[in-house]
């Protein structure tokens, strides 16, 4: 417990009486932050007009219960080199705050969850003030900072000019039941990130109900035992008063022991109501009623509602107490709804204030309804205190450095032989470290612990592991070791727990640092593709804020055929068609994925950047089978098709039928075309690169977006239309739209069930994507 501030006495010095001036300004602004956040949620709801008549929403209570952290962190904590991710249903107590600091202007305050005004949520991308994290998906905005911390040291340890700072997390106690907080607390690397502070609004609401255990030893030991320095802040300075009166201790003790549900019910009793519920039942009921009959009606009422984390000193005693060595959890006790005629009710979630209870508020926060966005008189002590606040917090401007330019050929020889896309990955890799050394000193690559499994070993050899300090490596004489695990602070590849969340929050971060500091990284994240679709809700979210990335999903399909169905993936390939901000692709060949590769890092890190997904397989391909022009105008013209979205593989003179495949699923479509030439039928055939890019080239063509569409031309022209098979090692939905390209007849091929184990060969069969099977469809599309 951190004690109240406001039990202090002077060293002599004035001291204490600076610090009662500090909180007597400071509880002036958090009452005017409380009003412009109730104000922003109401104009939103009951004054600007809404023809559609649906509702607009907003979360007063929920913002209410943070007026008193926020307040206390902005203008007495914070730092310029600090960075803060505000829980998302407190987003109108961020714009009030950035309001009064000059950071946005007063005609966004009308605009909350309109469109081109200020978001539901806060967002780095959208919002028109600052925003550090953007947040809305609970556990994700939480655990950012985390991995924003890694970022700044990684940054910071290679090129410097970054600084220092504090990492803060503001969420909710509800937010604490999901499962990518835990998993991120546990992740190795955490532990050593004391710069990290999470500060919990533990007013024991949920969205529908009040929580009837929260627990909250329990969390506070949860996190002790991972490491943290944890401060708890429970009661305020009128509690802690009383606590000393004969007859104290016997009502901490019935406080202390009190159900969520019965606390929350008596903060909507009236006095009177409190004077015979509070004291309760047994010997220690008649001193609780003694000592409460000493209070008037005012103190009682006050005093209940008087939790640490409303208590502006108690505040500001634990953000200077922070021990900067380790991880920091502050659990702040609030009342949701706090001083609100909503508070402590179970459903006041997303209540709104009438307009009655608007004014009663404005009364009671000294404000006037009639002017809602008045700001404090420049000559008073509280705009006195805003402008320090907004000198204190003006960041330094980080000029954007330019991403070193990225070959878009590295001119290797075409391969000869059996490979696979996931080799080609860690080759590529290699190959930059001696053909674009500045390229790829800026590439930091991330897996969580299956960097040998996904043909990272050479790369990692090469650039060593990222470690804040350098650790010895007791293998480096053993002779049989083939990893070498080299940890050190200019390792350029971070390994993580087996946790896919992380993988991407991590990636997501990484990705920001050009609009952070103005120091672009070239992220890659490898994780097995079953399990991306565990990991794309926060790595969209991380593309969401900005963060430019590539994740590689390896190895991929049902040609993972001995791993049995839990090891295959299905839906995968049509993610990036799905992915605002990114671009898929899943090339069959080595060189194929070197194009692709290169292609994706030159896109990262620069306003008009983009994320990829690259899907690869570990199933070996005759690498002749590519066919790659050895004259060098026709190997550019290939490697322009293969990096906008597909290429013509076989092209007959007199087609019949046209065979589109992608990935790991062109020998079987090679063959089939063969033994339909052999039948009598023409075919071309096609190598998908990206259903992706050929989808948005649709979309250019059709007028509804602003891509080109000169692939469309060259690898389907309307004079070569015939019939279409499309194949791939994922569900066939992902090509079935290349059949409108020129409106012929299509059947499409893919996975549509779990797997099972075998053979690749009897998979394919399983699955219908054999060459039997693409023969087959070809004759019924013929005949």
């Amino acid at each position: 417990m951190v004690s109240d501030s406001k039990l202090r006495t002077t060293d002599g010095n004035g001291t204490a009486l600076d610090w009662e001036r500090e909180i007597t300004g400071l509880e002036a602004v958090e009452r005017r932050v409380l009003w412009l956040a109730a104000a922003i949620v109401d104009h939103a709801n009951r004054v600007r007009p809404n023809p559609s008549g649906m509702k607009v929403g907003g979360h007063q209570a929920s913002s209410a219960s943070m007026t008193s952290i926020m307040t206390a962190l902005w203008f007495h904590a914070l730092t310029s080199q600090d960075r803060v991710s505000v829980k998302p249903h407190a987003s109108p107590v961020l714009h009030a705050i950035n309001y009064l600091l000059g950071e946005l202007d007063e005609s966004y305050l009308t605009t909350l969850r309109a469109f081109g005004g200020l978001q539901s949520y806060p967002s780095r991308s959208k919002d028109p003030d600052p925003v550090d994290y953007s947040t809305g998906s609970v556990g994700i905005g939480a655990t950012a900072p985390l991995w924003g911390a890694l970022a700044r040291r990684y940054v910071e340890g290679r090129f410097g000019g970054v600084g220092t700072g504090r990492q803060y997390s503001l969420l909710g106690d509800a937010e604490l039941d999901e499962g990518a907080i835990w998993e991120a607390i546990q992740d190795p690397m955490v532990p050593g990130m004391g710069e990290v502070v999470w500060v919990v609004d533990l007013n024991r609401q949920s969205l529908d109900r009040v929580v009837p255990g929260i627990a909250a030893e329990r969390l506070q030991g949860m996190f002790a035992a991972a490491g943290w320095q944890v401060l708890t802040l429970k009661y305020g300075h009128l509690l802690l008063e009383l606590f000393t009166r004969p007859g104290g201790k016997a009502l901490r003790d019935r406080i202390d022991s009190m159900g969520n549900p019965e606390y929350q019910r008596l903060l909507r009793c009236s006095a009177d109501q409190l004077r015979e519920r509070l004291p309760g039942t047994g010997s220690t009921a008649a001193p609780i009623a003694e000592l409460i009959a000493s209070l008037d009606d005012a103190s009682l009422l006050a005093a209940l509602r008087n939790l640490g984390g409303h208590d502006i000193g108690a505040l500001m005693d634990a953000y200077d107490a922070v021990d900067d060595t380790r991880p920091t959890v502050i659990f702040a006790y609030t009342v949701k709804g706090y001083r609100l005629p909503t508070e402590g009710h179970p459903q006041n979630h997303s209540s709104l204030l009438t307009a009655d209870q608007m004014r009663d508020l404005a009364d009671a926060l000294g404000t006037d309804p009639n002017h809602p966005w008045a700001t404090f008189a420049a000559d008073s002590a509280e705009a006195a205190l805003c402008t320090s606040a907004a000198q204190r917090l003006r960041r330094p401007g980080y000029a954007l450095q330019q991403a070193p330019a990225v070959p878009a050929d590295l001119g290797r020889t075409a391969p000869t032989g059996a490979g696979n896309t996931q080799q080609a990955l860690g080759r590529v890799l290699l190959d930059l470290t001696r053909q674009a050394p500045e390229a790829a000193g800026r590439i930091v690559t991330v897996s969580p612990d299956v960097s040998s499994s996904t043909n990272l070993g050479g790369w990692l050899n090469k650039v060593g592991v990222w470690s804040p300090s350098e650790r010895p490596n007791w293998f480096a004489d053993d002779a049989e070791t083939i990893l070498h695990w080299r940890e050190q602070p200019t390792g350029q590849h971070v390994e993580l727990g087996i946790a896919e969340t992380n993988l991407v929050g991590v990636l997501g971060e990484l990705g920001a640092t050009w609009s952070r500091w103005g120091q672009p990284l070239l992220p890659i994240g490898v994780v097995y593709d079953p399990f991306v679709n565990r990991a794309l809700e926060p790595w969209s979210f991380g593309i969401y804020a900005g963060g430019q990335s590539i994740l590689v999903g390896t190895p991929s399909g049902v040609t993972l055929a001995p791993e049995g169905g839990a090891h295959q993936s299905i839906t995968t390939p049509s993610l990036g068609i799905e992915q605002p901000g990114c671009v898929t692709y899943e090339p069959a060949f080595s060189l194929d994925t070197e194009w692709c590769l290169l292609a994706a890092l030159g896109n990262l890190g620069h306003p008009d950047g983009s994320s990829a997904y690259l899907r690869l397989s570990t199933r070996p391909v005759d690498q002749s089978l590519a066919a790659v022009p050895s004259d060098p105008v026709a190997r550019e013209r290939r490697r322009r098709q293969v990096t906008a979205g597909a290429y013509r593989l076989r092209q007959h003179e007199n087609p019949a039928v046209t065979l589109a495949a992608m990935g790991a699923l062109i020998p079987e479509s090679l063959a089939a075309a063969d033994r339909l030439v052999a039948l009598g039928y023409g075919v071309d055939v096609v190598c998908v690169t990206s259903p992706d890019l050929l989808f948005r080239a649709l979309q250019a063509r059709r007028g509804l977006a602003k891509d080109q569409s000169w692939i469309l031309d060259q690898v389907f022209p309307a004079e070569r239309a015939t019939p279409l098979v499309t194949v791939l090692d994922g569900h066939p939905h992902t090509l079935a739209f290349l059949g409108t390209v020129q409106n012929v007849p299509v059947t499409t091929l893919g996975v549509t069930r779990f797997g099972q184990s075998g053979t690749v060969e009897d998979v394919h069969r399983y699955h219908g994507i054999d060459a039997d099977s693409i023969v087959a469809a070809a004759l019924d599309l013929v005949d």
